[in-house]
């Protein structure tokens, strides 16, 4: 049993995780509940992945996800967490990637889905694809802002664990409307890479920081297939909502591969 413990960055309420070595699929539990670790358990995609199951909910769950898919930890996690939304911790997956190190040993990773067909989705200016080859992640963004402007990372498994380091970032700018709207109530320079009109508050970690944050957000969202991806996943623009909305599109495709494991 491991445990780690923090605010969350939306609910500012102080949450305690605890990582349990079990046999089985990954999955969360709150309140007594069990809550997948799945794609058809995501119930909301705005500012952050929360899943849910039988009136139970977790949310904020993407980071501690891209951790298990950089250390290929497909099964044999349990995840109880004692409020609705993990810790935000330094705002990147670094300590749950130092935490999930220390379980048991695992099961062997499931079989790699290799999809046969490309598919390709459009949000305005945002689009995802997936086509047929090898496992590989790329991801660009486009902000209006002089230290952050375009970025694109792109890396295949063994490139994973570059990404736990990378924090999440915000604007000054919208401090203020997402307070209003009940979010980021935990946020601090502690746990967030804040930019004013002239740049970064913190130092970076790489100069390209923002960019591999994204990328690190869609490692975690793509975990939910529950296995492997053997193929060219790519987003410009990319949102929790356009991760869902890929994956839900290919659970239809194939819905026979996404079995737990």
């Amino acid at each position: 049993m491991i445990a780690l413990e923090g605010i969350g960055i939306h609910s500012g309420r102080r949450c305690r995780v605890t990582l349990h070595r079990i046999d089985g699929p990954v999955r969360f539990r709150r309140s007594g509940r069990d809550i997948p670790a799945a794609v058809d358990a995501i119930i909301d995609s705005r500012r952050a992945t929360t899943l849910g199951a039988d009136g139970a909910r977790v949310g904020m769950v993407e980071h501690l996800l891209a951790a298990l898919a950089a250390r290929s930890l497909w099964s044999g996690v349990l995840i109880e967490a004692s409020s609705d939304e993990l810790p935000i911790l330094d705002g990147s997956a670094r300590a749950w990637y130092d935490a999930v190190a220390d379980l048991p040993e695992p099961p062997a990773p499931p079989e790699a889905l290799r999809p046969a067909r490309s598919l390709r989705l459009t949000a305005g200016e945002a689009w995802a694809e997936l086509d047929p080859g090898g496992a590989q992640l790329c991801c660009g963004i486009h902000y209006d802002h002089p230290a952050i402007g375009e970025q694109r990372w792109c890396g295949g498994p063994a490139r994973y664990p570059e990404l736990v380091d990378a924090r999440t970032f915000g604007l000054r700018s919208e401090e203020q409307a997402l307070r209003a709207r009940g979010l980021a109530s935990g946020a601090n320079l502690e746990n967030v890479i804040v930019y004013d009109e002239e740049g970064p508050l913190v130092p970076l970690r790489a100069e390209n920081e923002p960019v591999r944050h994204k990328a690190l957000d869609a490692l975690g969202d793509l975990f939910l297939f529950g296995r492997p991806l053997e193929a060219r996943v790519s987003f410009w623009r990319g949102s929790h909502a356009l991760h869902a909305a890929l994956l839900r599109e290919l659970l239809q495709a194939t819905p026979e591969a996404a079995l737990r494991p």
